[in-house]
């Protein structure tokens, strides 16, 4: 009896991951105008950042890691006043 290899591999052989590619790290560019910025009273970027790239201290807000920034600019179309770039 002759059993097909490819039948008896099973799901794991279907999900291997090509060890040669490397991720590419992206620096984030995140310019935020903490003059116009509401800060404590609004925080929305904040709260609405997936990655938890924005933070607050004091009255600023902050980028706390921008290489976790995933180029997503939902922090940039939430924020009402405009005080959010990202490029």
């Amino acid at each position: 009896m002759v059993i097909n290899k490819s039948i008896t591999m099973g799901l794991g052989s279907f999900f291997k991951r090509n060890k040669d590619k490397k991720e590419e790290i992206v620096e984030s560019h995140i310019d935020i105008n903490n003059d116009d910025c509401k800060g404590l009273d609004c925080g929305k970027c904040v709260i609405a950042c997936p990655n938890n790239v924005l933070t607050k201290d004091g009255e600023d807000t902050v980028v706390r890691n921008p290489l976790t920034c995933k180029h997503c600019k939902v922090c940039e179309a939430i924020c009402p006043n405009d005080c959010i770039v990202v490029n």
